[in-house]
């Protein structure tokens, strides 16, 4: 697949971007701070629903602005579909595909499919379970649009569940009476539901690691021919998990997660606070005998990084599926050798969208078309422009937004002044 369209209007810090797109390589290149990233994240949440970098909408939507807008034009299995997500600021977020309204956000899922792989990644290594899990969850959301539905439904379940536990612990530790009474029922519907769409999170997961596992395996091998045997395994955060292959079975993930609600009761009602189910596990990733986590080194941690995307890539195209391949700034932090594994890579892929400080640092095979992102405007009116567009044949000189001088172009590559942890990355 490939988009041929995309258009953002107050997202983050672009008040409008139309970016023509055909199949193969664009390159944004730009310095840290004026908005190549923030391209690539629109993309991503068209694929997910969710940003790779911020767990709520709010950032994303413009300053001053209620609603940010993310478009796209996508070439789908033969098809053409325009797919749009309405960013709402203290409102629900709106989608429509083909022009018609959706009434639910998933219905957009599955139109524009991307793997991407920033330098954040380095977190799926070093960081918590939650980047891990992530992980799944997402590439499960782009290949089973459902587990969508059931992953937002377990979101509420447990909110209201935690709400209970952390409202009414103080009757529901007197134990007695009929406001605990009424407390213990109430909690007895919420640990049903939350084992039943607890269990299919967990079965939806160890069917997608079981193919994914033997991918990633082999990419690592291939970026890190010398390390250790890389390895993936879930962690199934009960107190007598059983082995992971049964853990496929949805009903008896249920049965043994009623099983561990009963039996953490207490505890959960003294800390007032949810402590089982899918939102506590991991995938453990190890290098040999020894968990990569605080034993990899830094290359061996870009390498495993790099194999968790290359093989979510791979996986796609088992699939048959050919997703948009997003690489953010990261041919700067990798050496020659994973550098030029990740240019083969991307060379063979429909379609790559690529991000740069200096346009230098991306390997000769993948310059493809080259836009210049530059920030301009003062103050609150500061915003992300396309400056200049160039092919390997050709130079526009025609400028997007605003005029841009030869001296602008010219310090293009320096350092920027904008920090990494800033909105405008």
């Amino acid at each position: 697949m490939h988009l041929r369209h995309l258009r953002l209007l107050d997202f983050r810090s672009w008040p409008l971007l139309e970016l023509e797109l055909q199949p193969g390589v664009t390159t944004l290149v730009g310095r840290n701070g004026h908005g190549k990233t923030n391209v690539l994240e629109a993309v991503g949440v068209l694929s997910t629903l969710r940003s790779h970098r911020v767990a709520t909408e709010a950032p994303m939507i413009r300053t001053g602005a209620e609603t940010a807008m993310i478009a796209a034009l996508a070439h789908n299995a033969g098809r053409e579909l325009t797919v749009e997500l309405a960013l709402n600021s203290g409102r629900a977020n709106r989608a429509r595909l083909n022009t018609s309204p959706c009434r639910r956000l998933g219905d957009i899922l599955g139109v524009v499919q991307s793997v991407l792989f920033a330098p954040e990644d380095l977190a799926l290594v070093r960081g918590e379970p939650a980047e891990r899990r992530k992980l799944l969850d997402e590439l499960l959301v782009q290949r089973r649009p459902a587990h969508g539905g059931d992953l937002a439904e377990y979101s509420s379940v447990l909110r209201q569940r935690s709400a209970l536990l952390k409202s009414a612990s103080g009757v529901l530790r007197r134990g007695r009476g009929q406001d605990a009474d009424a407390a213990l029922d109430t909690l007895d519907v919420w640990d049903g539901r939350l084992a039943q769409l607890g269990a299919r999170i967990v079965a939806g997961r160890i069917v997608l690691l079981d193919e994914l596992r033997p991918l990633v395996v082999d990419s690592y091998r291939g970026l890190a021919t010398e390390s250790r045997t890389a390895g993936l395994a879930y962690r199934f955060r009960v107190a007598a998990p059983p082995d992971e292959s049964e853990l496929a079975d949805p009903e008896l993930v249920e049965a043994v997660l009623l099983a561990e609600l009963g039996r953490r009761r207490q505890d959960e009602i003294d800390r007032g606070m949810s402590l089982v189910g899918p939102h506590r596990d991991d995938v453990v990733l190890s290098l040999g005998e020894e968990p990569a986590k605080g034993f990899a080194s830094h290359g061996e941690t870009w390498s495993f990084a790099l194999a968790l995307r290359l093989g979510s890539l791979e996986l796609f195209r088992a699939d048959g599926i050919e997703p948009v391949l997003l690489l953010d700034d990261v041919f700067a932090e990798l050496d020659r050798h994973r550098r030029a594994a990740l240019a083969e890579v991307a060379a063979g892929v429909e379609q790559v969208l690529v991000t740069a400080a200096v346009g230098e640092d991306v390997p000769n095979g993948l310059r493809g078309v080259r836009h210049d992102v530059v920030m301009t405007g003062e103050g609150a009116g500061r915003h992300s422009g396309i400056a200049v567009s160039r092919s390997a044949t050709r130079r526009h000189d025609d400028v997007i937004g605003d005029e841009v001088t030869d001296d602008d172009q010219d310090d293009r590559g320096d350092d920027d002044t904008v920090s990494e942890s800033e909105d405008h990355r």
